[in-house]
């Protein structure tokens, strides 16, 4: 398997929960960017959005991009300037569906994670075999403590959870992307 030539994933920064329950916009993480874009060039994803309203955040992102592709970083590890080039900023949910709609297979099906259980969540088996599709998909992530309720609300799809066998189910979201992709894209003996 060579990846999912259809799948773009994005990164949300608001509207997002803090630990109080608030809605907020969170702070871009240089761990999540890193990580995150390895993963995604490691199963084939086509771009990896880091979505945020905040424009101090986006030109973060955009310096930290640009170390790794373009300045000292992509000659001393050109690796990991393969995989940065994959992140796109944007402000919003809908630039990230604009862009990919602007390719001509038509707007990307959403698809939400959340570390809570959903009522009517598609299984990593059901969102794999759609992946099989030429349709787009865009599988969202959230920072902080998870995306709001009202955001999950709008997604085409909720994914099932990522569950270990212990009630503490606190994962940073680098690591549940690359257990997610993983789960859906990864090769099995």
């Amino acid at each position: 398997m060579t990846g999912s030539g259809n799948l773009y994933l994005a990164l949300i920064h608001h509207p997002v929960y803090n630990k109080k329950g608030d809605v907020i916009a969170s702070a871009v993480s240089n761990l999540d960017l890193h990580d995150i874009s390895r993963a995604a060039k490691t199963y084939g994803a086509q771009a990896f959005y880091v979505l945020t309203p905040l424009a101090d955040q986006r030109q973060l992102v955009g310096r930290i991009v640009s170390h790794w592709t373009e300045g000292v970083g992509a000659s001393y590890n050109p690796d990991r300037g393969t995989a940065l080039k994959l992140v796109r900023i944007g402000a919003s949910l809908d630039a990230a569906v604009d862009e990919i709609s602007s390719k001509g297979q038509g707007r990307p099906i959403t698809v939400v994670t959340d570390a809570r259980p959903h009522p009517e969540s598609i299984s990593y088996a059901g969102l794999s075999g759609m992946l099989k599709s030429d349709r787009p998909f865009l599988l969202i992530f959230g920072t902080a403590w998870g995306l709001t309720r009202e955001f999950i609300e709008t997604a085409d799809y909720v994914l099932a959870p990522v569950m270990g066998p212990t009630g503490y189910n606190h994962l940073s979201v680098r690591s549940a992307a690359a257990i997610v992709l993983d789960r859906l894209l990864g090769q099995r003996d």
